[in-house]
């Protein structure tokens, strides 16, 4: 009689639930910032720095029509400190394929896009700490709204868009840069845009060979529909269209660059 040897049955692994993957990338991101107090007070305390440097040093030198400065200003920095809050993800990203996490991440059985969605979602709790307390402050040193209650909800919304659509910019980014460093590189081209608008002063100041690209670049469209949902008619300061046409080209301006930017980015995940 022939001896049967025994079989050891492995199962094979199961993809886990989108949902569950992108809660645990998510939470991975989320306690890796906050554990690191530097990155926390740097994000916060930036947006509060520049808001009370143009509230109080160049607030009384800059022209802003009827509408006192600092309600010109408020919906502009708010738009730019989502920018800068974001700027990070880069690098973040960027240290995570040096340290090998993309490629642990990669190796379990998980689908790519929990991997990259997970770490968006971690992401925005930083932004949406740093907006709040950035119109916390703003509302403290002379900040008011024309529009009400949900006048300021829609600017904040548009806000949280456009941190959604900016994050891909920067997590597809990171995964292209060959360095941490190259990727710190990355947000500081993009900081010149954010001044080179109208967050900060009438596009009609600038000089004419200037104002042409300050006038259509997709900031400026972000800051105007910020300031019409806030203001209303009162906060279109030397705009060149209404407040409808800016708050729909925002967010038309936010869902390509979204989906172009994700779309990178999920093709650059899966070939590196």
């Amino acid at each position: 009689m022939k001896a049967v040897e025994s079989i050891a049955v492995v199962p094979v692994p199961r993809r886990s639930a989108p949902v569950a993957c992108v809660a645990m990338v998510a939470e991975r991101a989320i306690l890796t910032t906050w554990r690191n107090p530097p990155i926390v007070v740097t994000a916060m305390v930036q947006s509060v720095v520049f808001l009370l440097i143009f509230r109080f040093v160049f607030g009384g030198a800059i022209a802003s029509g009827e509408l006192p400065y600092v309600d010109f200003m408020v919906p502009g920095l708010l738009a730019a400190g989502v920018l800068f809050s974001v700027m990070r993800v880069a690098s973040s990203v960027a240290e995570d394929r040096a340290a090998g996490v993309v490629d642990r991440f990669r190796s379990l059985p998980m689908p790519p896009s929990a991997v990259l969605i997970g770490r968006a979602v971690g992401d925005h709790v930083l932004t949406i700490s740093t907006l709040a307390a950035t119109s916390m402050v703003a509302f403290a040193v002379g900040f008011r709204v024309r529009e009400g209650f949900w006048g300021i909800a829609a600017m904040l919304a548009l806000c949280l868009l456009a941190a959604v659509a900016f994050t891909w910019v920067f997590i597809a980014a990171g995964l292209a840069v060959g360095s941490v460093q190259a990727a710190q590189g990355v947000g500081f081209l993009v900081l010149p845009v954010s001044f080179v608008s109208s967050a900060y002063v009438p596009v009609s100041t600038m000089p004419g060979w200037l104002q042409a690209f300050a006038t259509h670049q997709p900031f400026t469209v972000l800051v105007e529909a910020n300031r019409y949902l806030a203001q209303g008619e009162a906060g279109l300061v030397g705009a060149t269209h209404s407040g409808g046409y800016y708050v729909v080209a925002a967010v038309a301006w936010c869902a390509g660059i979204l989906v172009v930017a994700a779309s990178a980015a999920f093709v650059l995940f899966r070939r590196r």
